[in-house]
């Protein structure tokens, strides 16, 4: 079987929606740099659609009906939305998931040092991430600085044009003889990634402001010790009224600066940090504000943390998507444990995560009759994992043949793939979490090239493809 070029299947109305939903996806990936910036953007998109929020109406004791449109942000980095179908929830979903997390820097708790006139912030790194690929580019700084009173102030440095950029450094070619002797693993060692913030003494900067004293113009200062990193808390105190302390209660995340780029001659393909995996969280989104009255459930969950396992409280392991359903289900007069259960057992889910997309540059790295191709359409991958396809939810045959009669009928381009060669490569999504309820979950979403790097690449057209292909799984999933 060959995989088809989804280009050549469209007409000219067509490749006018492929460049139009491009733009607005780039749009997307340029405001959400982090989790928390990507559901500020999602709520306010999908509250001009009507979306209502759920502790609101839980509170208001406002009853759910066919489709009512009901969402819930956990902790402000995970978001799920429902519209009510047509059938009893106990009947199941249709579900989409993705995650809205990335691969970055973390700016840690006690993170500002001076060391050989330089003022730094140690991080650590989130993810699967070549090190060495982080050094040397233009970084920005993102996040938010809780201080102890609760005030939050937000941090966005880096994105404008006139804005400051960071930095990792790296060791010249003229002496990196014994550096370029070392694996690829330990070129860059994790705890080399800190960011360079600044250069410049406080003592210097205070002659630049004040009038000098002296008829020469002069002004004698005693260096300070530790004067580049006493300036840098000089200009955050200025700047955001916060003090070195404060970092104990900061998420920062530092992420290549920048904004997404068409890529090509022919403007094919995007290019831009973080589309592992907003590209299938967006084309998610957008399926959930296209599809109109549905016979089941539509749900769309999108999350974070699934680049270091799916933990914690914000993580698919949560039990905050289980608790959503269950407060969904009361507002609707269906709720009870046993319930919540059969919804959850009898429900269809599109685990949305991308795929690896072939690279000939790297050949011998795939299996060239099982792997995603860009330009291929959405992909899908019925088992993930790595080896003898440990730790993969692997898809029943029913489920892929019902998936495969939606995308034909529908006239949705889609292609199947394995994440590398066998016993080299491998991965995991958040599919075997839900699939832990019973439900069928198959892994689908959008080939990738340079996976996982500060700069990755798609096809317009495979996000495209997926966002019709999701459309088509909530309007007719129903098994």
């Amino acid at each position: 079987m060959e995989t088809k070029n989804t280009w050549e299947t469209y007409d000219e109305k067509q490749l006018q929606e492929v460049d139009d939903f491009a733009r607005d996806y780039m749009d997307f990936l340029d405001n959400g740099k982090t989790e928390r910036e990507c559901i500020d953007t999602i709520v306010n998109r999908i509250e001009k659609e009507g979306y209502q929020e759920l502790e609101a109406l839980i509170k208001s004791g406002k009853k759910l009906q066919c489709g009512d449109k009901v969402y819930s942000v956990w902790m402000n980095k995970s978001i799920v939305m429902f519209r009510i179908g047509k059938k009893p929830m106990t009947e199941g979903l249709n579900i989409l998931g993705a995650h809205i997390d990335s691969p970055r820097l973390d700016v840690k708790q006690n993170p500002l040092y001076e060391e050989g006139g330089f003022a730094y912030l140690d991080t650590h790194y989130y993810g699967g991430v070549k090190k060495y690929q982080w050094v040397t580019i233009p970084l920005a700084l993102h996040g938010v600085i809780v201080k102890k009173d609760g005030t939050t102030v937000e941090v966005n440095i880096g994105e404008n044009e006139d804005d400051p950029v960071f930095f990792v450094s790296d060791l010249l070619i003229h002496l990196a003889q014994e550096q370029l002797e070392k694996k690829a693993a330990k070129v860059i060692e994790g705890e080399a990634l800190d960011i360079i913030i600044g250069n410049k003494p406080l003592t210097i900067r205070k002659k630049e402001e004040e009038k000098a004293d002296d008829e020469d113009g002069k002004k004698e200062e005693k260096a300070e010790k530790e004067g580049v990193k006493k300036n840098m808390l000089s200009i955050l105190k200025e700047a955001y009224d916060v003090e070195e302390e404060d970092f104990i209660s900061a998420e920062l995340e530092v992420v290549p600066a920048g904004k997404a780029r068409e890529a090509g001659f022919d403007r094919s393909m995007i290019l831009s940090y973080g589309q592992d995996d907003r590209v299938c969280a967006f084309s998610s989104l957008k399926a959930m504000l296209e599809v109109k009255e549905t016979e089941r459930t539509a749900c769309c969950i999108l999350v974070d943390k699934e680049e270091i396992g799916s933990v914690g409280a914000t993580g698919m392991q949560s039990r905050f998507f289980e608790n959503a359903v269950a407060e969904v289900m009361n507002l609707t007069g269906e709720y009870n444990e046993l319930n919540v259960r059969r919804c959850l057992a009898s429900s269809c889910m599109l685990s949305s995560d991308v795929s690896s997309a072939y690279d000939p540059s790297y050949a011998a790295s795939f299996d060239k009759k099982n792997v995603a191709y860009l330009g291929g359409g959405m992909v899908f991958n019925k088992f993930t994992g790595s080896r003898g396809k440990s730790g993969s939810n692997d898809a029943n045959a029913e489920y892929l043949a019902h998936i495969r009669a939606i995308f034909e009928k529908e006239n949705v381009n889609f292609q199947t793939a394995e994440l590398g060669r066998v016993d080299l490569g491998g991965g995991g999504t958040i599919a075997y979490i839900l699939a832990l309820y019973g439900m069928n979950v198959i892994d689908s979403g959008v080939a990738v090239l340079n996976m996982h790097a500060p700069w990755e690449a798609t096809s317009k057209a495979d996000v495209y493809e997926a966002k019709r292909g999701y459309v088509a799984f909530l309007e007719n999933a129903d098994l």
